[in-house]
């Protein structure tokens, strides 16, 4: 199945998001995707009555359909009908939540081609209204995941605007960013973070 950006632009995937790493016997979860992960965290914040975040779902127009039998119907091609922003947004002690959530299987640095220009200029709208903003970052060949405040982001996509590193530095990530310890239930405890550093 194909699909494509507006203007007809054909979207590859997330590759990297896909990629999953060795799985581990102490972690159930773990393997899982860095969306899943937190698809089952938030839905446990939500049961819990801590949070309710949800995963943004992005507007598609379907244009082909084939019929192979009257039961059952395949998608193969269908578009984006607009730029996606992030992936997840909702509410946590009255306060909005907007965030993106990335990986990448380099060890030292996260590129920042893993984001797009209005996904940051979003960011910068979410921000200029006194929302919380932020994103997860998880090096999945390390199993390691980072809270990075939007600012932060932004001030690193300013610099690879202006000629710099086309990327974040590890080193930059853990000076910047907040690491989040994985667990089982909920795996992924970003929201232990978010209390600390914006409550």
């Amino acid at each position: 199945m194909a699909f494509k950006y507006p203007g007809g632009k054909v979207y590859k995937g997330k590759e990297e998001r896909s990629l999953r790493g060795p799985v581990d016997p102490n972690y159930g979860n773990r393997g899982m995707t860095l969306e899943e992960d937190l698809n089952a965290t938030n839905e446990y914040y939500r049961q819990h009555g801590i949070a309710v975040i949800h995963k943004k779902p992005t507007p598609v127009q379907i244009v082909h359909v084939d019929y192979p039998k009257r039961s059952a119907a395949v998608i193969k091609e269908a578009y984006f009908k607009q730029p996606s922003t992030t992936d997840y947004n909702g509410i946590f002690r009255g306060k909005y939540i907007d965030f993106e959530a990335k990986e990448t299987r380099n060890l030292t640095s996260f590129p920042l081609q893993n984001f797009h220009e209005h996904q940051i200029q979003h960011m910068k709208e979410v921000l200029a209204h006194g929302a919380i903003c932020f994103v997860i970052l998880r090096f999945s060949s390390l199993d390691e995941v980072y809270l990075l405040d939007a600012s932060h982001l932004l001030a690193f996509w300013e610099r690879k605007q202006s000629g710099g590193r086309k990327s974040m530095t590890k080193q930059e990530i853990e000076q910047c960013g907040h690491y989040i310890s994985l667990g089982y239930q909920p795996r992924i405890d970003y929201i232990r973070v978010v209390e600390k550093i914006y409550f």
